[in-house]
């Protein structure tokens, strides 16, 4: 089921993919104006997209939405639900059959497509960061009549020949984190290992993990969320194969999906356009965050330009 909220209207249900799957959900501007759906990344709740970039594009002319995947926020958990990460991340890399997932990224895509039925959008424009990005290529891929545009940001392509994490930001990322809630906080400028080094704010960090574990902490759907990655392998031929406009971006200083990723994902999509920020890691910094949203506000004005121009 898809669960949300629009300016205090109450809560409705419709039906997903997966048993009954509640998604949270806000939506920013207003709904007459082209739809943005903005896919967060691994483990990460819907106000990873930080306020200060939806803003920016809300004044842009657009209306947004963005929401909780599954397995994080305030959206659904599988409790319970067990996973041999190891196994499955084993088998991926080695390009063997993977054992069995709770779900792939393309249920969540599927769930990101279930989320536009409920709201009455017919077509989006789809922007994922990292494995946010993932799903926005699953949608794109196996949901083309639905999306307008792709922008692919600090993601890959399912290859493990490209955009690998370097050692250090794939042992923080592997580590279990602090359950106490002030030595959380307190870790969590461990995640600067892979964040925009010019622009590492350690206050800021503190404060949107003390943001993001106040309203929901829950490290045991990372397991599940990691699984679906890997277990959904390669999207080398849907990608080569894709026709919707593409905008890639990513940071030269990427550490945990190092820009190769990125620079194959432009290489797959024909006539997609590849933007490799300077001083970027995997994160989105104020001080970059113009620069991103007119690239992103520039490439859907063309998309929707090119929709009405052929209809």
């Amino acid at each position: 089921m898809v669960k949300g909220y629009r300016l205090g209207v109450p809560r409705a249900i419709v039906p997903a993919n997966i048993g009954s799957v509640e998604l949270e959900f806000e939506q920013l501007g207003d709904p007459q104006n082209p739809t943005i759906l903005l896919v967060m990344g691994f483990g990460a709740q819907m106000i990873g997209w930080p306020d200060t970039f939806c803003s920016a594009l809300v004044e842009q002319g657009f209306h947004l939405v963005r929401f909780d995947n599954r397995d994080c926020g305030l959206s659904t958990k599988l409790d319970g639900v067990g996973v041999d990460v190891d196994a499955v991340m084993v088998a991926a890399l080695a390009d063997l059959p993977v054992p069995p997932v709770p779900y792939t990224l393309s249920d969540m895509a599927l769930d990101a497509v279930g989320l536009l039925d409920h709201l009455g959008v017919e077509k989006a424009h789809v922007v994922g960061a990292s494995m946010g990005g993932m799903i926005a290529q699953h949608v794109a891929i196996e949901h083309r009549h639905r999306v307008i545009s792709l922008t692919s940001i600090m993601s890959v392509t399912g290859e493990p020949e490209y955009g690998q994490p370097l050692p250090e930001a794939a042992a923080v990322l592997l580590a279990p984190p602090a359950v106490e809630r002030e030595t959380y906080i307190e870790e969590s400028v461990k995640y600067g290992v892979w964040q925009s080094r010019r622009y590492f704010d350690a206050d800021r960090v503190k404060l949107e993990a003390a943001r993001s574990f106040d309203r929901s902490f829950y490290p045991e759907g990372s397991s599940r969320q990691l699984a679906a990655i890997y277990a959904s392998g390669r999207r080398t031929e849907g990608l080569s194969t894709l026709d919707v406009p593409t905008l890639v971006i990513h940071g030269r200083d990427d550490t945990l999906l190092p820009p190769s990723g990125g620079e194959r994902t432009a290489e797959l999509v024909a006539g997609s356009t590849f933007l490799l920020v300077a001083d970027m890691g995997h994160d989105l910094p104020e001080p970059l965050q113009p620069m991103i949203v007119d690239a992103i506000s520039g490439h859907v004005r063309l998309a929707e330009w090119s929709m009405t121009s052929n209809c």
